[in-house]
């Protein structure tokens, strides 16, 4: 017996330290394997790097590697609100009054006055009936569909939805069924296909931010209305500046009142901080409290995030100014552009302008011309954008001047001959 027992120890022990060795061997081989394929993203030119700004987020910017300044075209920074003194100043005004942070998410003990004087500041501006904030839109996403679908549900989403949108639909039980990017005919087939469902909700972002052109909303909620379904609507990238109000891609297209929920964020036209929300139907709303899991599980924003958008819908209430400067500089380079004998792509009205080139690697070496030239452009290729399709994606701001919106088009112009992209 001892003596059995005394082998089979041995054995017990030896099959331990072969499985080590075998999770050990795995794990090299498991990294090595992402090493390999970081090299092949390398070759393809699609490896992305990040530069680093010393200074404020603006017009102007400091780079890390480089004593001058550069002129910022690729932040989503629309209004020039990311550094407005005023924000500013009511970001300090709250941490005094309010603190850093909360240490808790809502439901607990996260809920300050700011959160809802803000979440009723943002149903005013988009005339909803109610407001739930989200630690960022990403969050608000993913927590929706999940809260309000269930199995006997349909979801129907623009196919070049944003990533967000995408895992956020993942989530939820809804059967899912897509149409193709804006084609009305397509959707209108998905919903005759869906009519056995209880609800259907029709999905799509307001602005697509990769080729800045607008949802037709109006047609889809036509649509809607004709086949007994909703409509939800993504606005990150048209809240605050499309539309005479800044009211988004839902002002822009005269659908306001007809869409049943909307998502958007505080992290691009609106100060440029971070932070999300859902807005919209109260009882979509008063679900998302209960049974959103970004919401329930995630920290309340903090307060000086929340202070300082609340200054953000007071600026935008008070003048149109803003609003009314970017919508001038989006025309003026678009313009310029089209001139130029650039390909350019997107809605005339959106400040997301694509300028298409094809080629990934040409698209970010052609990047790094402009830079040298004092622009701060980004090359965008596969996975983000379908491959073949690279391109760099323009952004304007209000804070833009004209001279600098021209000397973007004069940079655009050296490289584009240099490269050979126009003549």
């Amino acid at each position: 017996g001892k003596k059995n027992k005394k082998m089979l120890g041995n054995r017990l022990r030896l099959l331990s330290v072969n499985t080590l060795q075998k999770r050990f061997t795995t794990t090299v081989s498991f990294a090595d394997t992402l090493k390999s394929q970081i090299e092949d993203i390398k070759k393809a030119g699609t490896y992305k790097s990040e530069r680093v700004i010393t200074s404020k987020q603006g017009a102007n910017i400091n780079v890390q590697g480089r004593q001058e300044t550069v002129l910022n075209f690729c932040a989503n920074n629309y209004l020039g609100l990311s550094s407005h003194p005023e924000v500013i100043k009511a970001a300090h005004q709250a941490l005094d009054t309010h603190g850093f942070g909360l240490s808790s998410v809502r439901f607990i003990c996260g809920t300050q006055d700011l959160h809802k004087e803000l979440e009723k500041k943002i149903s005013e501006f988009h005339g909803t009936e109610d407001t739930i904030l989200f630690p960022s839109c990403f969050d608000a996403n993913a927590g929706i569909f999940e809260a309000i679908l269930t199995a006997d549900d349909a979801v129907i989403s623009d196919s070049l939805n944003h990533a967000s949108i995408i895992d956020g639909i993942r989530l939820c039980k809804a059967e899912r069924f897509r149409y193709e990017h804006m084609d009305l005919k397509d959707l209108e087939q998905q919903l005759i296909k869906t009519q056995k469902n209880r609800f259907r909700l029709i999905v799509t972002d307001g602005v697509f931010s990769m080729d800045g052109d607008v949802a037709p909303l109006k047609e889809i909620c036509d649509l809607a209305d004709k086949y007994n379904a909703q409509v939800f609507v993504d606005d990150c990238h048209a809240t605050g500046f499309l539309g005479a109000n800044g009211g988004g891609s839902v002002e822009h297209t005269n659908t306001k009142g007809r869409i049943f929920a909307i998502n958007s964020t505080l992290g691009k036209a609106l100060g440029g901080a971070t932070g999300g929300y859902t807005t919209g139907n109260k009882y979509v709303v008063e679900m998302l409290r209960q049974k959103a899991r970004p919401y329930l599980f995630s920290n309340t924003l903090a307060p000086s995030v929340a202070g300082a958008s609340i200054k953000v819908f007071e600026i935008l209430t008070k003048s149109k100014d803003l609003i009314q400067k970017i919508q001038f500089n989006t025309h003026r380079f678009r313009e310029k552009m089209t001139e130029a004998k650039f390909n350019i792509i997107g809605n005339k009205d959106c400040p997301i302008v694509p300028v298409m080139l094809g080629d990934a690697r040409l698209a970010a070496e052609f990047a790094d011309d402009m830079l040298q030239r004092g622009i701060y452009v980004i090359g965008f290729s596969y996975p983000v954008v379908p491959m073949g399709k690279a391109r760099i994606r323009v952004q304007i701001s209000a804070a833009h001047t004209t001279e600098q919106i021209d000397k973007a088009v004069n940079a655009f112009i050296e490289c584009g001959r240099k490269r050979g992209v126009i003549p």
